[in-house]
């Protein structure tokens, strides 16, 4: 087995894994988020400005993880 075998296997695995685990984080972020609203409606928007900034960094995981795909990929073929 060459290391392109290998990364073709192994790209494609990292970034559905990434977006399952990216989905799940956000998921339990924003379900949290509206809970913490829920039980204060005077700190919302507080909260809400978290909410959005720590979605913002798990969703730019998950890019980060798309660019190394395309990058490993283009070796692949090579």
């Amino acid at each position: 087995m060459t290391y392109q075998t290998a990364l073709a296997l192994a790209v494609p695995f990292a970034l559905g894994l990434a977006a399952v685990a990216s989905a799940f984080g956000l998921g339990r972020a924003v379900s949290a988020a509206m809970d913490a609203i829920a039980r204060q409606p005077e700190a919302g928007g507080q909260i809400q400005t978290a909410m959005i900034i720590g979605c913002a960094l798990i969703e730019a995981l998950t890019i980060y993880v798309l660019v190394i795909a395309f990058v490993l990929q283009g070796k692949i073929g090579a």
